[in-house]
């Protein structure tokens, strides 16, 4: 890489290309300077600011190779000399807000473009933006409709998955093993790595404090002397925004002002009699950056009444970035007074009553103005106690940590004394100099230089506000050439910006500085402001020696400084590291101009009086060796003292002991810790390479925030990102640092230049730095927050990227890249014989994982319904024996009784239909009954059997949505051959409407009846089937997987279902149940038509539906009928707790009472969704619903109720899995709250004739209870078979009949597709027997394989949902071994970009996944049935088939 000369960085700045630079003339130079100013500004557009360079540069374009100067910025990579043309335009300064302490990467464009020039254009797939998201429309952003299948979606997906087959970076150590115990850190170091060779280094002494005749034994002694001798001296000029002198304090004045002040805190100042204030106490200095005076007053007026200031930002709104951290700070030091001017106490944001708004976490305070006005002169007799230096709290100043936590530094009055002393001396400064100072005079090096040493020695100080330097930034300059100043107090972005405005430079001379001190000078890339400020300013009397780089840190104030030339000094050094070497904390000069180096200047000697050392950064603080980096530390009566109020903190930074390699102490002081990274070098300079803020340790590695800035600002940014709007800072994720990127984006770069600069800012990184970035965004221009003097707030970013608050417009994620400490993939084991698995398990105590419901032939009950093989022939002795019993009741949305049923009425309307039916059809033919939910869809269900037909009950089409609900209806009458379809009059026209033909042939419906209007004719003989084995109804649903399976039901299974279902739940004639469910398939079905009829009881049938109108509906009907056993849905619960989550209130003024319900069963074929119960139990607790009522069924194909809580029978259980050990197919109990803990809750009480087991999918073999396993079920209500699995008629055989591949190989079992456990429970159920609970953990075809372990899907969307409070819903699926999260944003779009990072992390964390793709969408995108199961098979055709309209889809790298 290029070394770091002056003039090569002062052409890229100035000049449009090294090729023209010499022969632009001056003045155009000088025009150019200007017209980037103005830009800088903002007072010319980009376009005005591209017209008027063009024009003045049109003369001497065409030396260039006679290329078009607009075409040669699109080849940029080609030549190093093309990459730096319109190099003024690229390299411009943001001056309003340019980040503090950087702006010319001098990790040289060159170095960059050599290191991209190596990787070909890969091309990454680029994300898709809905048009309202962009922020520019994108040629990208808008697919037409009638997209192939092959579509942009899979075309991109293809790109992604090329670009991740390339060799990834071999990982540096596998980072931790998977084990169930705990994790192991496995941490296998390089071998290859560099490692420190040098002795152990021996601690530095500085130059010992010379005693100064006369010096003041304190400060207030110091100002009391010249205050009194010289009053007329000036000790603070104060310069106004156009950089005229407005008010210059003499020491006299402020002796005089101080004092009165002093006086007025101690005296005047009272509340209920007692004073306000006494010596001691804390008091906050609220003053603006361009009012040094009034800050010097006040200041002086604290110390002088032993009061201590805690100086602090002027918070301009309630929320600026970091103000509430200011707020704690001042509530730990018990401030309760603020000292303000007036200008100011009138624009902060004021309350109703008139008084200063309490800002966010700050405590109550009162504010005092200091103008004169308010302060009083103290009588004659009163004098402000002059003391020596003692070690009580002279101020405090505040410090904002990496993480944003604000600390208070406290300076004792005797380390605030030396410190003036040491920088006196180092410095060499004489009474009466002066000096200019643009630093913040509130902290640090200002308030230093600035504000206690010139008070010290009676120096003239020129303080040049902030808001001057904006507007003028070479004013520094000129104000030292009119003051003669001999001293200047800078940062190199002053420095930096003093060159963009060359116009006023030509009667300049800086010929009088002594001494032009860099305050930043241990920034790495200070090296090049200082290069190329001398260069310009050479010619301008300044002289090289005289620029002194100093380094210092909150803590330990000043550490190291260059001394002025007159002190005899050894020359300035500097050094070329290897940034491979300095990544392991080792130093290595590289000799071989590699790409990836830093040039370091070095800041000079240690202190006077000083001992410094460097320690290793983590551990305990051994001395490092002489080629080793580390953290320096510092032992010096001149550092801070403690963080207020954190003593153990402040142990560890204030109070460290550095020990040899042997563990000795090397010195009996303490140390302080610097917080800066650096090391010793030749001559005995100090060097700093980087701080402790900004250090990144990524997989053992170390990089330097501030230098991945550099090479992110080396690619070309100025076209797209502001130049100093860029933050680094890295994030935790799966047990390592990860490099989040941010930057401002310029409100005109489109997306695909965007998206082509973050694309190399990342090849760029991974070459120079050879470590991966997780995470590059970019926010819109003007959005990150800003630090109090320009610069962006670090920690805040931080913050607002953790939370999903920064709304990027832009977001390259590469986990892929750079994750490379995934636990191991799975290894299936061989798996061991039947034999030696029993024995296994007998050995280890384990027992075989089978458990069965109670035995049906051994229940006595009088049910005389046993006596029928056939339900129909119990409707018919009901019709008889009961004739005027109610059946059945359904209500409307008004909660009136719709339509209701006797056993007699029932029984005459499905004699009705089967009349109809026997001159028409077939016995065994298969008939489809298409009604909405209620008595007819009952009716001419028994009507079908009477006829000895076969029902098939189908959900009619949704007539505003028939495009979507009619084909599943014409598909369940296809595939179950049904010759006929009964329905109503209106569905009868919907069907042959003409919207219906737009979805399907209407032509080929069968003969459709509709049975509104049947007449009443004589019935010929019923029909009654040979055996109880026949057929009696096929039930038809679509599974989650997209499958429409149909399951037999014959007519001994049926029978077998419902006196079941009648002994676990009680039911009898007298009883009455409400149920709330889809009558259409399933355990839903046989609660609405079935089992009434064979029990007698009273079923109140709410229609779902129905709740979309009036939520309450359900409810209010438990508690109208005192129902005590009541069925519903998922879907039906969501509604309620949705719908009636905040009105509870209303529904008990309305006398909703739940307090009769002593079982709540929501019916399901899935893991019961725990947070969704309690949090309905929680809900509805305050209308009496007891907190055990409410319990979950599973049922599924082979059989719809395999569990169902009832009546008796011990409550549900919940136990904790840890989720790490159910992806490798293990159950273990882990305690409620533990880490990746899983709570399930068993599914219901095994039914009565249930028998249930465990088996391994692959070997067929039983397992024991520790293991996961498909749960198996024989039971004499199992189905029969598949009518047909749509599309998958061949593997489906075995899942009715299959037998144990050892053990009991003779039961025949149903494979229910789910897997599950089950747990021999502490509880005891009906008959005495200890309590076998089945516990479901989710369907075997929903599972995704990946890394060889088994992941249920509902696992990963739950932690994603709980990543952000504007995830909806969310859904995930793999496409091509990728994982795709599809999440619904129900906020406003631009926090589409916020999700993609925070879904990554929490799948990372918890799952250890790389998701591959994330999809954001709107709300309701994701496909549910009509159980409230999500639809992830369609919701993944429709995503490869672009038809989501997708607010954003991000590619993970």
């Amino acid at each position: 890489m290029a070394e770091r000369t002056s003039s090569g960085l002062l052409t890229m700045m100035l000049e449009p290309t090294p090729a023209v630079a010499m022969t632009l003339p001056a003045e155009v130079r000088e025009k150019l300077a200007e017209l980037e100013l103005e830009l800088s500004e903002g007072d010319i557009t980009q376009k005005g600011y591209e017209k008027k360079r063009g024009k003045l540069l049109a003369p001497y374009i065409p030396q260039i190779q006679g290329v078009d100067p607009s075409l040669q910025i699109d080849n940029r990579i080609q030549a190093s000399s093309q990459a730096v043309l319109s190099g003024s335009k690229h390299h411009k300064s943001r001056a309003a807000n340019t980040r503090d302490e950087r702006f010319r990467s001098d990790l040289h464009t060159e170095a960059v473009q050599a290191a991209l020039a190596k990787y070909k254009e890969r091309k990454m797939p680029m994300p898709s933006k809905r048009r309202s998201v962009l922020v520019q429309s994108s040629v990208e952003a808008c697919t037409p409709p009638g997209v192939p299948v092959n579509s942009r979606v899979s075309s991109k997906i293809q790109q992604l998955l090329n670009t991740l087959k390339r060799p990834k970076r071999p990982p540096l150590r596998e980072f931790f093993v998977d084990d169930f115990e705990e994790l192991l850190d496995v941490q296998q170091s390089d071998p290859n790595q560099p490692r420190p060779e040098g002795q152990h280094m021996s601690p530095l002494e500085g130059e010992p404090l010379e005693v100064v005749n006369n010096w003041p034994p304190s400060l207030p002694a110091a100002l009391q002397r010249w205050g009194t001798t010289h009053p007329k001296s000036p000790c603070l000029t104060a310069l106004d925004n156009a950089g005229k002198p407005v008010y210059t304090l003499t020491y006299g004045k402020l002796w005089t002002r101080s004092q009165k002040l002093a006086y007025t805190l101690l005296n005047k100042l009272s509340t209920r009699n007692e004073p306000l204030l006494m010596p001691g106490d804390r008091v906050a200095l609220v003053f603006p950056n361009n009012d040094p005076v009034m800050f010097m007053v006040a200041f002086y007026g604290c110390i002088l009444a032993e009061l201590v200031p805690v100086p602090i930002e002027v918070p301009l709104t309630r929320k600026d970035a970091g103000s509430q951290q200011i707020g704690f700070l001042l509530g730990s030091c018990g401030v309760t007074l603020a000292l303000t001017t007036d200008a100011c106490q009138k624009g902060l944001p004021k309350a109703q009553t008139g008084e200063v708004a309490t800002f966010k976490g700050w405590p109550r305070l009162l504010w005092f103005v200091t103008d004169g006005k308010h302060v009083v002169k103290p009588p004659k007799d009163w004098h402000p106690p002059i003391r020596e230096a003692s070690n009580d709290i002279a101020y405090i100043e505040y410090k904002t940590s990496k993480e944003g936590s604000t600390m208070g530094i406290t300076v004792s009055n005797a380390a605030m004394l030396a410190h003036c002393h040491a920088l006196t001396q180092a410095c060499g400064y004489t009474e009466a100099e002066t000096i200019t100072n643009v630093l913040d005079f509130k902290r640090e090096g200002g308030l230093w230089h600035g504000v206690l040493t010139s008070v010290m020695n009676r120096m003239h100080v020129i303080s040049i506000p902030y808001s001057l330097m904006k507007v003028n930034p070479l004013s520094w300059i000129q104000k030292v050439h009119i003051y003669k100043a001999r001293v200047a107090v800078v940062k190199s972005r002053d420095m930096h910006w003093s060159l963009l405005a060359q116009r006023d430079q030509r009667d300049i001379s800086l010929s009088s500085l002594r001494m032009l001190i860099v305050a930043d000078g241990a920034n790495p890339w200070s090296i090049s402001s200082c290069d190329a400020f001398l260069n310009v300013f050479q010619a301008r009397g300044l002289r090289p020696e005289v620029i002194c780089p100093c380094a210092s840190s909150s803590e330990a104030m000043t550490v190291a400084i260059r001394r002025p030339p007159e002190m005899g000094v050894p020359p300035p050094g500097k050094a070329v590291l290897s940034m491979g070497g300095l990544s392991h904390s080792v130093i290595r000069v590289d000799t071989e101009e590699k790409l990836s180096v830093l040039t370091v200047q070095d800041v000079g000697q240690v202190m006077p009086g000083a001992l410094v050392c460097v320690v290793r950064v983590e551990g305990t603080p051994y001395l490092c060796q002489t080629d080793e980096v580390g953290e320096i530390c510092m032992s010096s009566g001149c550092t801070g003292v403690a963080y207020y109020g954190l003593p153990g903190m402040t142990k560890n930074i204030f109070e460290t002991i550095p020990v040899t390699s042997s563990g000795i102490p090397i010195s009996d002081r303490p140390f302080t810790r610097t917080s800066l990274l650096g090391f010793v070098g030749p001559d005995s300079l100090v060097f700093i390479v980087g701080k402790m803020d900004g250090l990144m340790v990524v997989s053992g590695r170390r990089h330097n925030a501030d230098d991945v800035v550099a090479t992110a600002l080396a690619v070309e940014p100025m076209k797209f990102v502001y130049r100093g709007r860029i933050a680094v800072f890295s994030v935790s994720v799966l047990h390592d640092e990860r490099i989040v990127v941010v930057a401002e984006q310029r409100p005109d770069a489109s997306e695909e230049d965007s998206f082509q600069w973050m694309s190399r800012v990342l090849q760029a990184i991974d070459s120079i730095h050879q470590v991966g970035v997780y995470c590059l965004a970019l926010v819109p221009a003007n959005t990150l927050p800003k630090a109090p003097l320009g610069g962006i707030h670090i920690s805040e970013t931080k913050q607002r990227f953790l939370e999903g608050a920064l709304h990027p417009c832009n977001v390259l994620m590469c986990p892929h890249t750079c994750v490379t400490n995934l636990p191991k993939p799975r290894q299936k084991q061989p798996e061991v014989g039947p034999a030696s698995m029993i024995v296994g398990n007998l050995v280890a105590g384990k027992r075989i994982a089978q458990a069965c419901g109670r035995d049906v032939g051994q229940l006595e009950d009088n049910d005389q319904a046993r006596k029928f093989l056939y339900i129909q022939d119990v409707l018919q002795w009901r019709a008889q024996a009961t004739p005027d019993h109610p059946l059945f009741l359904v209500l409307n949305a008004k909660g009136t009784v719709a339509s209701t049923a006797t056993c007699l009425q029932l029984h005459k309307r499905a004699e009705r239909v089967a009349t109809a039916l026997m001159g028409r059809l077939n016995t065994g033919d298969h008939v489809a009954l298409v009604y909405p939910p209620g008595i007819d869809l009952i009716a001419t269900f028994y009507g079908c059997l009477y006829a000895g037909c076969v029902p098939v009950t189908v959900r009619p089409p949704h007539p505003q949505n028939l495009a979507t609900t009619l084909p599943t209806v014409k598909m369940i009458v296809e595939v179950s051959k049904s010759v006929c379809i009964l329905t109503s009059q209106a569905i009868m026209k919907l069907l042959k409407s003409k919207e219906a033909a737009a979805a399907v042939d209407i032509k080929s419906w069968p003969m459709v009846l509709d049975t509104d209007d049947l007449p009443r004719k004589k019935t010929p003989q019923m029909y009654k089937p040979p055996t109880p084995e026949m057929l009696a109804y096929l039930d038809f649903s679509v599974s989650t997987t997209g499958i429409l399976a149909g399951v037999k039901m014959s007519h001994a299974a049926t029978s077998a279902l419902c006196r079941s279902i009648k002994l676990q739940c009680e039911l009898y004639p007298s009883r009455q149940i409400a149920i709330c469910l889809d009558p259409y398939c399933g355990l839903g079905f046989a609660l609405w038509c079935l089992c009434s009829v064979y029990s007698g009881h009273q079923s109140i049938l709410v229609p779902p539906l129905e709740l979309e109108s009036n939520a309450s509906l359900w409810l209010a009907a438990v508690s109208q009928y005192k129902v005590r056993v009541t069925f519903c849905s998922y879907s039906v619960m969501e509604m309620c707790t949705k719908g009636l989550g905040s009105q509870t209130e209303a529904l008990r003024l309305r006398n909703v009472n739940l307090s009769c319900v002593r079982t709540c069963m929501v019916v399901a074929e899935e893991r019961p969704r725990i947070a969704l119960t309690q949090s309905f139990s929680k809900i509805f607790k305050d209308l009496g619903l007891s907190p055990r009522a409410v319990s979950t069924t599973f049922g599924c194909r082979v059989n719809v109720a395999i569990c169902l809580q009832g009546t008796a029978g011990p409550d549900p259980t919940t136990v904790y899995v840890d989720m790490r050990a159910l992806r490798h197919d293990r159950v273990r109990l882990v305690e409620r709250g533990s880490p990746h803990s899983l709570p399930l809750m068993e599914s219901g009480k095994i039914l009565p004739g249930v028998k249930v087991i465990i088996a391994n999918t692959e070997t067929k073999g039983p397992l024991g209870d520790s293991h996961l396993g498909e749960v198996w079920v024989s039971s004499p209500h199992n189905a029969t078979g598949y009518y047909t699995v749509y599309g998958e008629e061949a593997l489906h055989a075995d899942h009715f009949n299959t037998k144990l591949s050892f053990g009991d190989t003779q039961t025949v079992w149903a494979r229910t597709g789910y897997l599950g456990f089950l747990r021999r429970t502490e509880l005891t159920d009906a008959s005495g027997e200890r309590h076998d609970a089945l516990y479901v953990v989710g369907s075997l075809d929903e599972t995704l394989e990946l890394r060889g372990m088994r992941y249920h899907p509902i696992d990963i969307e739950t932690s994603v949902i709980r990543s952000h409070k504007s995830i909806a819903e969310c859904a995930v699926f793999t496409w091509t071994n990728l994982l795709v999260v599809v999440v619904e944003l129900e906020g406003s779009e631009q926090e589409a970009l916020d999700l993609v990072a925070l879904v990554t992390n929490v799948v990372l964390e918890e799952h250890y996944l790389i998701v591959g793709v994330v999809v954001v969408v709107d709300p309701g995108v994701i496909p549910i049935n009509s159980r409230g199961e999500k639809q992830r098979m369609h919701l993944r055709d429709g995503f490869l088939a672009d038809q989501l309209d997708p607010i954003y889809v991000a590619y993970n790298m």
